[in-house]
């Protein structure tokens, strides 16, 4: 960032505060007729900051050098003081890696506020998931999500204390039948994201080396099985926690393997479980022949979202000109317009998007994974603005119904493997994290909603 004191006559810098120019105008007025010199070009004029939201103004001085010493004998005590006081807050405001500084958080900011809420809310209570599990994994990704775009370190810093606490370690799988080799790379998720924060090589090794260990289950070990449920299926939840990793390391090290890897996994599960007539995942393969007493087929909210999330962060990871790149985005917009059909007049999805009927309550998991990706193609000049910014408005303004006072998130369906029952009072680590990432974007999308972006 530049700082506002470059060192010379020329190149102070005050932040617009109205009794500054009155005060510098009296200042050169003075030296003038104490000195019986004309001062040239005494000019106070708007000098936009690259880094920094606020307006500053630049005085330049054109004089002779005799005047200059004058300058800074009568000048320099009583402005430098002045300068430096106002400039102080300016020179605070750093912006974080790719990230502009116009996200700085606006504390009257309604979605940040709420966000706000429900991780104060999460902090007041004990996690009850042991640490590197899914569930905790995926509540952190919301957290490094409204980090990036908020640029609040107290999200970020929440990241670092559990990546601290496990020594970024990456914890195999528990061998349960509804465990997979796909879940335990979430954590890598948050880890990458303390790395682009800070830097630090240290806190992704273990990742790597977990990723080449013979000893645990992954792509080197189990080549096309380790994403895989332990049951032997092939599952959608899988398609969040583990290939957007992987589009990540290969942002970070280039190596083609993890891209690789992660085609490897994303289009085999895509090729078993995708319905190409609603163009929505099944939960796994042996969904696809059940029906609805309506007749209609199981197509689980949720498990779409962990599908739609998973493509909207490889997309956010996986470089535009990389060959594997339009393959994601085609699948990414093909969901995106067959989801945009299903949203319920209220802003919600329900349990079932095939059949809204089976489940007529609202959902806010599979709604919030949703509004995430949607959201997110908007903010990223992916979806046309007019066709989906109402789809993401709706959606906002439901989730943001469904946080309590104490900034809890209800109408959670509980862990599962398709479309069931939910009530109010239903909430989960992992939807609380879904909530988050749609905060995220909901953020960006109302701080820009007068940029348009280039198209990805």
């Amino acid at each position: 960032m530049q700082k506002c004191m470059k060192g010379t006559a020329r190149g102070w810098c005050i932040q617009k505060k109205v009794w500054i120019v009155p005060i510098a105008i009296r200042q050169a007025e003075s030296i003038v007729k104490n000195n019986r010199t004309r001062a040239q070009n005494y000019i106070v004029s708007p000098f936009p900051f690259v880094e920094n939201s606020k307006r500053c103004r630049k005085v330049d001085l054109f004089m002779t050098k005799s005047m200059q010493k004058s300058l800074f004998v009568s000048v320099r005590l009583s402005v430098f003081f002045l300068v430096a006081l106002t400039c102080h807050g300016a020179e605070k405001e750093t912006a974080g890696p790719n990230i502009k500084a116009a996200n700085v958080p606006d504390k009257n900011h309604t979605v940040k506020a709420l966000a706000d809420r429900v991780r104060a809310h999460v902090n007041s209570e004990p996690l009850r998931f042991p640490n590197q599990h899914w569930v905790r994994g995926a509540y952190y990704a919301g957290l490094m999500a409204m980090y990036e775009s908020t640029l609040d370190r107290a999200y970020l810093d929440d990241c670092m204390e559990w990546g601290k606490n496990v020594s970024w370690q990456i914890k195999e799988q528990g061998g349960g039948p509804y465990e997979s080799g796909a879940y335990p790379l979430v954590c890598g998720q948050i880890w990458y994201g303390c790395f682009q924060a800070n830097k630090d090589e240290m806190m992704m090794k273990p990742t790597l080396a977990f990723l080449e260990d013979p000893k645990v289950e992954n792509p080197v070990s189990a080549p096309g099985k380790w994403y895989l449920e332990n049951t032997g299926h092939r599952f959608v939840d899988g398609l969040f926690t583990a290939p957007p990793l992987l589009a990540m390391l290969y942002q970070m090290t280039g190596d083609e393997k993890y891209v690789d890897w992660m085609n490897a996994c994303f289009w085999d599960v895509h090729k078993e479980i995708f319905d190409r007539d609603a163009d929505l995942f099944y939960r796994d393969a042996r969904s696809k022949p059940r029906k609805t007493k309506n007749g209609k087929k199981v197509l689980w909210s949720r498990g779409n979202g962990w599908a739609f999330g998973g493509l909207t962060r490889i997309l956010k990871y996986l470089p535009v000109e990389h060959p594997s790149y339009p393959k994601y985005k085609s699948l990414y917009l093909q969901m995106a317009e067959s989801l945009a059909k299903r949203q319920q007049a209220d802003g919600f999805w329900r349990s079932n998007l095939d059949d809204p009927e089976q489940y007529p309550m609202k959902e806010s998991s599979g709604t919030g994974f949703f509004c995430y990706g949607i959201a997110w193609g908007i903010n990223n000049g992916i979806l046309d603005r007019e066709r989906f910014l109402p789809v993401a408005k709706k959606a906002g303004t439901a989730l943001a119904s469904i946080v309590n006072e104490d900034g809890q998130v209800g109408w959670s369906q509980p862990a599962g493997g398709g479309p069931g029952k939910v009530v109010e009072a239903n909430t989960s680590k992992f939807g609380t994290g879904i909530f988050l990432l749609a905060a995220s974007e909901m953020f960006l999308l109302k701080q820009n909603k007068a940029v348009a972006k280039p198209k990805r």
